[in-house]
């Protein structure tokens, strides 16, 4: 697949790009009217995918048309397999779509075309929504939808290359997730804390994996990353060609509980020719991938969950730190996240604040376990407001299997500093900007600045020249920021995570002027300040001995 271009957006922004994406969806979504956003994620994102595949095939089927004479043949399906292109079968394809899309029929031909991807494409099978022929769905607005999707091109080579699709797929995504509320951010994690997970991790080899993926968010921006770094915007010398290389090196594994969801995930990897091994089911009562090792785990569990059937799970082999109660499953998740990971993994994962703090049902316990057992790399406390689904404030935990000194896989990577014994604390609450009345974003600045502290303090920077875009120069502690505390300062605090505790206030600019002048004028201003207060005691106490209430 074509390298990933750039988008439209801002330096500072990390906010899908807004420009006929927002138009797109303004549309679409005028075209919605009483139907339940979640109900309409489905009908929009399944016809966008349609459009997509069948952009690609028809675009192969007219270079094949034109070379009958030679011995092409443009309804072989071998032919469009051979270059990781969907067969599309007559009954699919846009054209006949788009020809009966103001028929009362058109959601009975929208199932069969559906019907017939799925039979022709085994990767694809159970992931296509078919529910377009139900009564309750307006035929007069799908019709309309159609037409309006018809109107543009996103799975031709030229779109392809520009990731139109993936954008306006990522777009429509945060725009669900924002009009539906906590249901949406059940499958949508703003795109700049993935990204901030994925700048932090780096995986850019070996096993990924996300044990409640959503609509597979975290995996579109770590192959992302892997084209940037290794097209040569992150490691210089790279080729292209290298970079399709660079995607190979990794091995995608994820698993959603949410069926709905699942299929989202499936198609959003699809769409960018992304193979992953993404599973259908209950993380912890059917963990499809049992005896996976990830060299990276991201993830954003939902939110202290109470209802996940904790107390049939006492004896499992997971709980190395502690059973986790059976009223809240976060510290289950941790747990989940540690089992998983290989001897050198690494991991960054969200979670509510509370976790940092909490002394209830055991919570501490099994945090302190974790954080004596070392396996505690860095804390981030991130700024209110990011996530659709909830107003809990929230944080980064990010677990480290082997914090010692070693070098690195890569030799333009120089390796890490032992960091055995310590904890980077970073306290991001200040940083992000308000993209709307009720949500912030973090930018690609503030992202940059996280990771390159965090980067700075494994110490795998240092021999890299400043503007190589991975950040330069030793690391150093910077109050009201960033602290590194050691275990022994972390258990005077009684095992509490916060980085706040840790990164102290701010450094106060000098103004310059002397204390004792300074001392002189404030005292001045307090005395001033004092006699008017007098003054106005006064004031009242009249005004109310002439109203009768004086003493």
């Amino acid at each position: 697949m074509p390298k990933m271009k750039k988008n439209s957006t801002s330096a500072n922004s990390t906010a899908a790009p807004i420009g006929y994406e927002a138009q797109l969806w303004q549309m679409a979504d005028a075209l919605r009217g009483s139907m339940d956003a979640t109900e309409y994620k489905h009908v929009a994102l399944g016809l966008l995918f349609l459009k997509y595949i069948s952009d690609a095939f028809q675009e192969q089927h007219a270079k094949l048309e034109a070379s009958i004479a030679l011995g092409a043949d443009p309804e072989d399906p071998d032919e469009y397999r051979a270059l990781n292109i969907f067969w599309v079968p007559p009954e699919a394809r846009w054209a006949h779509i788009k020809a009966q899309a103001r028929q009362p029929t058109i959601g009975r031909l929208v199932d069969d075309a559906m019907t017939g991807i799925e039979r022709d494409n085994p990767a694809l099978k159970g992931v296509l929504p078919k529910d377009y022929a139900r009564p309750a769905l307006d035929k007069t607005r799908l019709g309309s939808l159609i037409d309006l999707i018809s109107n543009i091109r996103v799975g031709d080579e030229a779109s392809r290359a520009k990731d139109v699709l993936g954008r306006v797929y990522e777009y429509f995504l945060s725009q669900f997730a924002s009009t539906e509320g906590k249901k949406g951010g059940e499958f949508y994690t703003p795109r700049c804390v993935v990204k901030l997970l994925v700048e932090m991790l780096e995986p850019y080899k070996g096993r990924v994996y996300d044990p409640c993926c959503g609509s597979s968010g975290m995996f579109v921006q770590s192959v992302e990353f892997i084209r940037h770094y290794a097209s040569g915007n992150g490691n210089p010398g790279s080729s292209p060609g290298q970079a399709r290389k660079a995607k190979a090196d990794i091995s995608i594994y994820g698993q959603e509980s949410n069926y709905t969801t699942w299929r989202l995930a499936k198609m959003n990897l699809a769409i960018r020719g992304i193979d992953g091994q993404i599973a259908h089911g209950d993380t912890f009562h059917n963990d499809r991938h049992p005896d996976l090792k990830a060299d990276f785990i991201l993830a954003n569990p939902p939110f202290n969950v109470s209802d996940w059937r904790g107390e049939l799970l006492r004896d499992d082999k997971r709980w190395q730190y502690g059973v986790p109660p059976a009223g809240n499953a976060n510290f289950a998740w941790v747990q989940h996240i540690v089992h998983h990971l290989a001897p050198a993994g690494v991991a960054g994962f969200v979670l509510a604040n509370g976790s940092m703090s909490s002394n209830q049902s055991g919570e501490d316990v099994i945090r302190k376990s974790l954080i004596e057992a070392d396996l505690v790399d860095c804390m981030v406390a991130l700024p209110g407001q990011l996530f659709y689904s909830t107003q809990i404030p929230a944080c980064l935990w990010f677990l480290a299997r082997n914090k010692s000194a070693r070098h690195s896989r890569e030799s333009w990577n120089p390796g890490f500093r032992d960091r055995r014994g310590q904890v980077l604390f970073i306290d991001a609450r200040k940083l992000g900007r308000m993209v709307d009345r009720t949500h912030r974003e973090l930018t690609d600045e503030d992202i940059a600045r996280i990771a390159r502290t965090y980067h700075a303090w494994r110490g795998e920077l240092l021999p890299l020249p400043p503007g190589e875009g991975r950040g330069e120069g030793e690391y150093k502690d910077i109050p009201g920021f960033c602290k590194s505390a050691t275990l022994e300062e972390i258990r005077k605090h009684g095992h509490v995570l916060t980085p706040g505790r840790y990164v102290g206030a701010e450094a106060q600019e000098d103004d310059g002027e002397p204390f004792e002048e300074k001392m002189k004028r404030l005292t001045a201003t307090l005395r001033a300040q004092q006699a008017e207060a007098a003054k106005l005691d006064a004031t009242i106490a009249r005004n109310l001995k002439e109203l009768g209430y004086g003493g």
